[in-house]
């Protein structure tokens, strides 16, 4: 497993003076959330650090910013993305505690505060990790997948700045702000009131898109409304690819063309993109992955592990 250095106050020792220590009389809910730092500002939310009074211990508490928080559209997207969290409880998701309104009857949800490296910071520096390493990185994102998709949840945003590694070997699958779920019955879309999402178009391309381009489905891209959780498969694809060969399928500054090239064309075999030793399973699955057709996809992410798992190291 790869391992780092250890972080800054991710290990705060525990003291009898914080586990012992009585609760006011009467709690209030309002001041239970102290000590507020900004960790990272998203498209229509925010991402602090702040401290639980009662349990005495720095969590994560997400809420929309301030331009956002009268928004119907957003306040709702909030409110599925605590719910799908919480509902996933998974060793390589991560722990929903509260969702709540705040003093001004604002929503907000509280989650682990994780500590580690992203797989986009690794695989800036892919030269430092063996293969096995990144293999079994991508196993653990395998299995949340696996185990999100046997809750009827699609995850849309597969990407390596949303896959975060800690010290202890933790693998953990993040956001799940882009995830659809569908209604019990087929007549309507569970996104026709949710529109999607704006986007960077350096990040998600033309009008439009869920995601980020560079690991897309065909079928995401064209906004299939019969998507399957085959989209997932082939954003594995683009990780299996980038962490085999340091590059992602497809590469280019100009979006359309871009996305042309996820739409159409064939991305080059992984044993002749770099001159490092690809396993001819690795090399296999990645370009299984990558089928233009979900039929020809792996059939499920549990079918990916499986294969991760073999023998490729005498390959």
């Amino acid at each position: 497993m790869l391992e780092f250095p250890q972080q800054k106050d991710a290990d705060t020792p525990l003291y009898a003076e914080d586990t012992d220590a009585p609760l006011p009389e009467q709690l209030n809910p309002n001041t239970r959330y102290a000590y507020f730092s900004t960790i990272a500002k998203g498209g229509k939310s925010l991402i602090k650090s702040c401290r639980d009074l009662h349990l005495r211990r720095t969590i994560c508490y997400k809420s929309l910013r301030p331009e956002f928080i009268n928004d119907p559209i957003e306040t709702r997207r909030l409110l599925r993305e605590a719910r799908i969290s919480a509902c996933l409880q998974h060793p390589n998701t991560v722990p929903t505690y509260e969702l709540g309104r705040d003093n001004k009857g604002n929503y907000y949800f509280t989650m682990k505060l994780v500590h580690g490296y992203t797989l986009r910071e690794v695989l800036n520096y892919r030269e430092r990790y063996d293969l096995t390493q990144l293999m079994e990185v991508i196993e653990q994102v395998g299995q949340a997948l696996g185990y999100a998709h046997s809750k009827g949840v699609l995850h849309r945003d597969i990407k390596p700045d949303n896959i975060l590694i800690g010290p202890y070997g933790e693998v953990l699958l993040l956001d799940w702000g882009l995830a659809k779920v569908w209604h019990r019955t087929d007549t309507t879309d569970s996104d026709e009131d949710i529109n999607e999402a704006e986007g960077d178009p350096g990040m998600t391309g033309e009008g439009k898109l869920q995601g980020t381009v560079m690991y897309m489905s065909p079928e995401q891209i064209n906004r299939d409304p019969d998507i399957s959780f085959q989209s997932d498969l082939y954003s594995m694809g683009a990780l299996l690819y980038e962490c085999l060969t340091g590059t992602t399928p497809f590469q280019g500054d100009f979006i359309p063309t871009l996305l042309q090239q996820i739409r159409t064309e064939t991305p080059a075999d992984p044993r002749k993109v770099t001159r490092q030793h690809v396993p001819e399973v690795l090399a296999n699955l990645t370009m299984q992955c990558l089928q233009k057709d979900p039929a020809r996809r792996p059939e499920s992410a549990g079918e990916l592990v499986r294969i991760l798992r073999e023998n490729w190291l005498n390959d």
